[in-house]
Parts: C-alpha cells; structure tokens; sequence
C-alpha cells in the first residue's frame, strides 16, 4: 500500500483529498503546512506528496525544497489557485512531479498520482535516468541525477552498441567495474560471458597463466591443462580491472591479443583465436606512466578509444542523497530491516564528507551505520569516527569521576523552587522535584536527591520526545549512548513505554 502525505491548511480541502485517496486503497496522513509537513517526512516514509502552494509558517516551494533535499525519491504534487499558477510553475522546476489547480477532482487527482508512482517504479527499476540501462540481475546500480554523471550514462549508451575497447578511468572506488557492466548489458554481448580479472591483485609470475591458460607441465606446478580468461570469455567480455600494474611483458601481449584477436597459452605452440571485448581501467595517471617509459603508449591509444572518466564523489555531492536512499533500500532487503533513511542532520555530515573511498566508502559506511543503529533512521552517533570528526563531531568521553557521567549545571536553580512546587504542606511528597519531605510534613532540600531525581525527569521527558528510540535520545539530549543506558537501568526507566 501506498502511502501519502496530504498538506493543506484547508480542512476541508484536506478533508476531501483524504477520504478520495483512502477511497482508492492509499494510507493518508495529513499536516497542516510546510513545517509540519517536513516534521511527518522526517519520521515517516512517504510515497508522495500532494502540497498547497500558500500555507502559513512554510510555503509549499519552501517545504518541497526541504523534502528533496532530505529524500529526492519522494513525489511531490503541487496544489495551486489559478492565481497562483506561477508559483506551481516555479515548483515544477524545484523538482515537483505536477501541479493540479483548484478546485481539483478526485479523478485528476487519483490519476495524476497513479502515474506518478509508476513514473517512479520505472525510475527505481534502474535507479538511475537511463532507464535502458542494466547491469545484470542482482546487481548493484549507478545512482546518480548529477550533469557529469548524466554524460557519463550517454557515453556507456553509445560504446554498448560498438565493439571497440574501452579504458575507464577514475579513482578507486567510484565503480569503474559497473561502467564495465553496463556497456556489456546494455549491448549485444548481454546473453554472453561478462568475466572480471583484477590483475593488481595477481603476482606478475602468474598473470599470463590466468589470461592466456597454460598446457600440463609447463612450469612447476602445472598438473594440469588450464584453460585462461581469454579463452572463457570467448564471445563475450573481458574487464581488466588495474591494467596499470601489469609488467612491460604483458603489456606486448596484451597489445598482440588487440591488434591480432589471438593468444599463445603458456607452454603451447598454438595459437588461439580469441573473439573478445576487451574493456580495462586503472587509477593510474597513464600520461605521466608513458613519460617514464613504465606503459606502453601503443598499448593506451588502442584502448583509449573512447574514453570514460568516472569523477570522484566529492566532485558529484548532489548524487550523495540519491545513494545513501540506494543503499539504505539495498541494505533494508539485505538485513530485512524497514531502515527510513538519515536524519537530516546525518545528511547533511554525509554530504560534507570527502569521501577519499568514494562510492565503495559510503556503501561501508551505510552498512556499518545499519549495524549500529538501532532506531528507524541513520542518525549521527551511528556513523563512523572518521566521518564525525571529518565535521567536527567528537562522542563525549564518559566522566569517570562524576558518578552520574552526566554534567548538570545547576546555575539558576534557587531557594524559591519549592515555592513554585509546592503551594500547601498537605501535598503528597510525590509531587516535589527537587525536595524530600518528613513524616512531620517538612520540606528538606538534598543536593544528591535533586540532582537524581533532575536526571529521571531529564531522561524521561527526552524519551518521551523522541519515542523511546535509545540513539536518537543520546544524540537529541546530549548524552554518551553507554550513560544513558546507565541511567535508564538506574532509575528502572521502561524506554518501551514512550514509543
């Protein structure tokens, strides 16, 4: 089931729009304008959004803005007064979906939205706007809406219809393998072999055997016949991840394998033809490697056809949003959890970052964030170290000469607080905060006994305000997640009871 969020400070009107999505088997819940609107997607997980223009404390743009930089899945449609059809205008270039014109139908409406969420399903199916693009079953996905990345998808477009070779180049972890995936998929290779090999990763000794294969007995150690990648991708394609670590030797033989399609099995006297793609990448800077004589630069212009630069996360931030939601839905089926994204404070420390790891980073740092949390949204104190500290962000050290572990600035807190408590000695000493009373009905003020009794009621009013939820209260209210779980035990505080 669908779920909507309906703004309009218009009862009625919210009214009416309510019971005609109820009507059609969607879950509804409505808010009164914008920062109310905000407060719901912050807690909640909507489908879409259907929002007045004009509403009092936030505009609608105001708010629409707001939620796609905290969520860009969610839909939004703008309701708008023919006069106001230039602010519903603005809207649409802000990143709504439509706007519909008072007074509206609850055909429009249910039609216009029925499209929008199957606009998005399609969207969702390949994550990103190329919609054609694949990347085979159960496979990651490109995410992305930003300029640089859009030409990078028309590129991949264009080199999955031709047969040429490929260099990808980029920095380590930006997903140069799924630039690979993607030009073999989306062409007319998709129904052959896509067969990887991270030549980094291999001893030099050994390389030639894994590419070309090797006959029994050809070296030490060679009990039997091998067959190389080459050979296995007959017909399909081949990625060479790390091309640039390979020696001067191979570099000659895989330049043969290029300019003649065939390849010499070590210990062979044959040779074997091989129909393969050859698509390659490296972080290497080529250029400066062809200077000091360390590749070889026939070997480079006969891959570097048609060149694929991947840009460094750091260069394309406004995709950040888009990932995290990716990966927050990835690791949601992986885990079987119903994660609802970040806070918008972690957001906003996640676009910040400079992400050194780039992609490959975030996805750790999304799952390690999964790990810790133990609330329905990613919130800061899950996030690693490193990431906190790249904004500033330090966990408070535990005070292990103050018992409490909390510091309580008492400043301000005078004699005549038992005045403003109690108004006649027949008061029940239940109803004191920071006194005791005697059998003989005295109040007697206890340093210790406010300070605790100040911690319970801190502690419980933070509770309350954040539904129970144990990170999100550390985080809220200031306190070490292990001190409030000191607390909680200490003052026989049941959490459960304020969800």
């Amino acid at each position: 089931m669908h779920k909507v969020l309906v703004v309009d400070d218009d009862k009625v009107l919210q009214d009416s729009v309510k019971q005609a999505l109820e009507f059609h088997h969607f879950k509804v819940d409505t808010a009164d304008n914008g920062k109310e609107a905000l407060s719901c997607v912050y807690k909640e997980k909507y489908d879409l959004v259907v929002m007045d223009v004009n509403m009092p404390e936030m505009s609608g743009i105001e708010a629409l803005t707001e939620i796609k930089k905290y969520d860009p899945s969610i839909i939004v449609l703008i309701l708008t007064a023919y006069s106001n059809v230039g602010d519903a205008v603005k809207a649409v270039k802000e990143g709504a979906y439509n706007y519909l014109e008072k007074p509206i139908s609850s055909e429009n409406l249910v039609a216009l939205i029925k499209r929008a969420l199957k606009a998005r399903s399609l969207v969702e199916t390949s994550i990103f706007s190329a919609p054609s693009l694949s990347l085979g079953t159960g496979d990651d996905k490109f995410v992305g809406e930003s300029d640089v990345m859009q030409k990078v998808f028309g590129v991949i477009s264009k080199l999955a219809q031709v047969n040429t070779p490929v260099l990808i180049r980029g920095e380590s972890g930006t997903g140069k393998e799924l630039v690979a995936k993607a030009i073999h998929y989306n062409g007319p290779l998709k129904d052959e072999r896509f067969v990887t090999i991270n030549l980094a990763a291999i001893p030099d000794n050994l390389i030639e055997s894994e590419l070309f294969g090797h006959e029994k007995g050809a070296f030490t150690g060679a009990s039997e016949r091998k067959i190389g990648k080459f050979q296995y991708a007959d017909g399909g394609t081949i990625f060479l991840d790390e091309i640039g670590d390979i020696s001067p030797t191979m570099q000659v033989k895989l330049l043969r394998v290029l300019q003649e399609k065939s390849f010499t099995p070590v210990g062979s006297n044959r040779d074997i033809k091989s129909d393969v793609r050859v698509i390659a990448a490296s972080h290497k800077p080529f250029e400066e490697m062809i200077k000091e004589g360390t590749f070889r630069e026939d070997l480079f212009y006969r891959l570097n056809v048609l060149p694929v630069y991947l840009p460094p996360l750091r260069e394309r931030k406004s995709d950040i949003p888009f990932l995290i939601n990716y990966y927050v839905k990835y690791f949601n089926g992986i885990h079987n959890l119903e994660m609802k994204g970040c806070v918008p404070e972690a957001q906003e420390v996640l676009k910040n970052y400079t992400w050194p790891g780039n992609i490959r980073e975030l996805r750790n740092v999304i799952e390690h964030a999964f790990i810790i949390e133990s609330s329905e949204q990613i919130n800061i104190s899950s996030l690693p170290d490193v990431v906190k500290k790249s904004a500033n962000i330090v966990d408070r050290p535990e005070e292990d000469t103050d018992e409490s572990g909390v510091q309580i600035d008492f400043k301000g807190i005078q004699d005549s607080v038992v005045d403003n408590i109690v108004e006649d000695s027949e008061v029940s000493k239940y109803q004191f905060t920071f006194a005791t009373v005697t059998e003989d009905n005295e109040i007697k003020l206890d340093f210790q006994v406010a300070k605790d009794l100040f911690e319970k009621e801190f502690i419980i009013h933070a509770l309350k305000m954040n539904k129970g939820k144990i990170n999100q209260t550390a985080l809220k209210a200031n306190i070490p997640k292990k001190t409030l779980l000191r607390k909680i035990e200490k003052y026989e505080i049941n959490p459960k009871s304020y969800y």
